[in-house]
């Protein structure tokens, strides 16, 4: 009998993340599985549902060679075959296994970009993400565990603790804080090598509770694009297009990225992501972390990005639901964690501190700090 805690994630995915109807269409996107349970779960509840699902099998290890050799044409006829797909679903999950998290790290970085121009933004950014009900996860295995630190055991228990939250329950905990990020003007931000000014002011703010990641647990919103001013450290070791980076520093004048520097990684390939095109140096998301249940990094940003006490920074392209006009093919969240084991650091709105060392001032919001 499968364990019980994947009953109650599939629940979560197929009638709160997706919201899935009878006659729809849904899309389960599967990469480098190591275990089949929830996709196996997830289609036999959509078929009883009266919906339909799809299934695609994909290998890390098969697209990195597709895209080592891949030429701009035969990555549009990647991209056309799956648009067409993507545009008749209706619902759409990614189940990412986890077996190398850097098996892209040797694609080169003008492959990389042809692969986010030419696949990634017609297929997800301009169809997936506006036109479908769409949900991301990892699934655990000892690949994670190893990220995190953990035994395979013991971060499975993490990982279900983290991602079986009551997402309704955290949605209204996270209302305050919406309301609050919608009335501010002017963020700043202080912390380690961190001096940070920009403005809010008219950008939507959306706050995230299972919709659209599992685990989840963020308010997000976006800078006014060119209102950014001044330096920051991000302390959360991270990786993108398979190469791993640490400590990342930018200095922004009049909101474009004008240094970048990194204490471990490939400092070139760091700045050719930032000039990947125009809005590559420019934000097109910030946000405020708050899964009480995710205090530590492991290198995966959807965990990352989720830690209470934490914020993230996104050079590259703006969501539609926050837009402040930024478009790129890149969209790189970058997490700074501002609890005192980190280094600590404020968040404050219109001069006023709103979170103060990773726990927020006001009781009303205390709800979302860790418990």
């Amino acid at each position: 009998m499968p364990d019980p805690r994947w009953d109650t994630l599939s629940e979560t995915l197929l009638r709160h993340s997706t919201r899935l109807k009878a006659g729809e269409t849904l899309l389960i996107e599967c990469i480098d599985l190591e275990d089949d349970t929830l996709a196996r779960l997830l289609v036999r509840k959509a078929s009883r549902m009266g919906a339909t699902a799809l299934i695609d099998l994909k290998r890390a290890s098969i697209i990195r060679e597709q895209l080592k050799e891949a030429t701009e044409a035969q990555l549009r006829a990647w991209a056309d075959a799956e648009s067409y797909r993507m545009d008749r679903v209706q619902a759409y999950i990614a189940l990412r296994g986890s077996q190398n998290i850097s098996e892209l790290a040797d694609v080169p970085p003008d492959r990389m970009n042809l692969y986010n121009e030419h696949f990634m933004t017609p297929v997800h950014f301009q169809r997936r993400i506006k036109n479908t009900r769409w949900c991301v996860l990892r699934l655990p295995g000892p690949g994670m565990a190893q990220q995190a630190g953990m035994s395979t055991e013991a971060f499975e228990d993490f990982y279900f603790e983290a991602c079986n939250v009551d997402y309704p329950r955290l949605g209204r905990a996270l209302r305050p804080l919406a309301d609050r990020m919608e009335a501010a003007r002017e963020v700043h931000i202080t912390g380690p090598e961190t001096d940070l000014r920009f403005s809010i002011e008219g950008i939507p703010v959306v706050p995230c509770a299972g919709e659209m990641n599992i685990p989840d647990g963020e308010v997000f919103t976006a800078p006014v694009r060119d209102s950014i001013e001044g330096q920051i450290r991000f302390n959360a070791p991270t990786i993108y297009q398979g190469a791993a980076y640490d400590g990342i520093r930018l200095v922004f004048e009049r909101g474009k990225i004008v240094e970048a520097s990194c204490e471990a990684g490939d400092s070139e390939r760091l700045n050719r992501i930032f000039r990947a095109d125009e809005g590559a140096s420019y934000v097109g998301e910030w946000s405020l972390g708050c899964n009480p249940k995710v205090q530590k990094p492991m290198r995966d940003i959807l965990f990352d990005e989720k830690i209470a006490g934490s914020f993230h920074l996104t050079p590259g392209n703006a969501y539609d639901e926050a837009d402040n006009g930024n478009r790129s093919k890149i969209h790189w969240d970058l997490v700074q964690i501002q609890t005192p084991e980190f280094g600590g650091g404020t968040v404050s709105f219109d001069g006023e501190p709103i979170r103060v060392d990773g726990k927020f001032v006001d009781e009303e919001l205390s709800p979302l700090d860790p418990e």
